[in-house]
C-alpha cells in the first residue's frame, strides 16, 4: 500500500515535486519554444521517460504528467492535432508516469493548465468542457491526484478546481502569480481562499516567479486561509531562476526570456535555501517548475532529508571537494557570472495584456512579419516611456 497524497501531508510527511519538463525538454531538442506543448510524450516518449527517472533518482516523491498546455483548444492552436490527438498525448503521458513512479514509492498527478479558450473569453461552460476531456482520461488511467497549475486568473482555476472536484480525487491548485495577486489585482489571500472554497485540499504557486518570491506568496496564502477559518496543505514550485526585476507577470516579461536564463540560475545551494524557507514557512509540498534540472530537486531531497528521516546522498570523495562540502563556505559565496559588464538586472517589458485582449487571440498560422513589426513598435514605445 502506498499512501495517498493527503495522506501524506495529514501525516506531516514532506513531498518533493518535480521539476519543469516543457524548458528541460526544449533544452534537449524536444519541445518548441513558445508552444511549450507536450506532444513529445506522445511523440518521443523514451525522452519523456528518462526524464521523469532522473527526477525519480533525484528524490521527487511525485511524478506529474507531463500534459501542460495539453487541452486540445492549445493543441489545435499549435498545429499539433494533425498528428496526435489531445486524448493520445493525455494516455500517453499518463502511462509514462505511471511506470517510472511504479520504479519507486511516488505518486503520479494528473495536470491540467490554463486555456486559450479562457483568454478567447470564451464562456464557463466552454472552458469547463476543455478541462472535463483531459480529466477523463486522468480518470480512466487512474492518477493518484491531480493538479490544476499555471493559472494567471483565479477564476479560470476555480472553475477548473470545480471539474477536477467532479472526480472525487485529491485536488491542488496553484496560481504563477506573486504578491501583487492573479491579473485582475486579486491578492494572493484572496486567491486561496477562493481556490479552497472551489474544492482544493492543497493550493499554492507555480512558475514566473523565483524561489524568494514564490514562497513569500504561499505565506500571504497561507494566511488569507486561516484568516477566512479555512484548512488546506500548501505547494511551492517556482523557477530555477533569480527574478528580483520582475514585474507581475513575472518572467515571461524578462527580456532574456526564453534564450538567455541560464545567467540567472539558481545552485544547487540556492535551492536547499529554498527548501529550508518553504519548509520553515509551514509548506510541505516542495518542488520546482521551469529550470529546475534533477540536481535542484536532489539539492531539495538533501537539505530536507533529516526531516524526511532519510540520510542525504554520499557526498563526494576527493580531498579538495570535501574541503568545500560544507555550508558555511557555500552560504557566503557570491557565484560570479564571469560575464564582464552585464547588469545584475533586466528591465521587463512589460506588455500590460491579460484575458480579452487582442494580442492574445490565438491563432493556428504562423506570426506574421506585420503581426511581429506591431509587437516590436510597441516593446520600443514602452521602453522609451520607461
Amino acid at each position: 500500500f502506498i499512501p495517498g497524497i493527503l495522506e501524506r501531508l495529514d501525516a506531516g510527511e514532506i513531498v518533493i515535486g518535480d521539476g519543469g519538463f516543457v524548458f528541460a525538454l526544449e533544452k534537449r531538442g524536444y519541445v518548441k519554444a513558445g508552444p511549450w506543448t507536450p506532444e513529445a510524450a506522445a511523440e518521443h516518449p523514451e525522452a519523456v521517460r528518462q526524464l521523469h527517472r532522473e527526477f525519480l533518482r533525484a528524490g521527487s516523491t511525485v511524478m506529474q504528467t507531463f500534459t501542460f498546455y495539453a487541452s486540445d483548444d492549445k493543441l489545435e492552436n499549435r498545429g499539433h492535432t494533425q498528428r496526435f490527438t489531445g486524448r493520445q498525448i493525455n494516455e500517453a503521458a499518463c502511462d509514462l508516469a505511471r511506470e517510472v513512479a511504479n520504479e519507486g514509492d511516488a505518486l503520479v498527478a494528473g495536470g491540467v493548465s490554463q486555456t486559450p479558450a479562457y483568454l478567447s473569453c470564451k464562456s464557463e461552460d466552454e472552458v469547463k468542457a476543455t478541462f472535463k476531456k483531459q480529466i477523463d482520461v486522468f480518470v480512466q488511467k487512474k492518477v493518484d491526484f491531480l493538479i490544476a497549475e499555471y493559472f494567471e486568473h483565479v477564476e479560470e482555476a476555480e472553475w477548473a478546481v470545480q471539474v477536477l472536484k467532479t472526480t472525487g480525487m485529491p485536488v491542488a491548485a496553484t496560481l504563477c502569480i506573486g504578491p501583487e495577486g492573479d491579473l485582475n489585482g486579486v491578492s494572493p489571500g484572496d486567491c486561496a481562499v477562493k481556490l479552497v472554497k472551489a474544492g482544493a485540499q492543497i493550493v499554492g504557486v507555480n512558475c514566473h516567479f523565483d524561489p524568494v518570491t514564490c514562497v513569500k506568496t504561499v505565506k500571504l496564502m497561507k494566511e488569507g486561509v486561516e484568516k477566512a477559518g479555512l484548512k488546506a496543505h500548501f505547494m511551492s514550485q517556482p523557477l530555477a531562476y533569480h527574478t528580483p526585476d520582475c514585474n507581475c507577470q513575472g518572467f515571461i516579461d524578462l527580456p532574456e526570456f526564453p534564450f538567455s536564463l541560464e545567467p540567472r540560475i539558481l545552485t544547487r545551494w540556492d535551492m536547499q535555501k529554498y527548501a529550508r524557507e518553504a519548509y520553515n514557512a509551514g509548506i510541505r509540498y516542495i518542488g520546482g517548475c521551469c529550470g529546475f534540472e534533477p540536481y535542484h530537486i536532489r539539492a531539495l531531497a538533501e537539505e530536507l532529508a533529516p526531516e524526511r528521516g532519510f540520510h542525504g546522498l554520499e557526498m563526494h570523495t576527493k580531498p579538495w571537494v570535501r574541503a568545500r562540502a560544507r555550508r558555511d563556505y557555500w552560504e557566503n559565496l557570491k557565484p560570479a557570472s564571469g560575464r564582464p559588464f552585464c547588469p545584475s538586472m533586466a528591465t521587463p517589458d512589460g506588455w500590460g495584456v491579460t484575458k480579452g485582449h487582442a494580442d492574445l487571440m490565438q491563432q493556428k498560422e504562423a506570426t506574421s512579419e506585420e503581426q511581429l513589426k506591431a509587437l516590436f513598435d510597441k516593446a520600443k514605445s514602452s521602453a522609451m516611456s520607461c
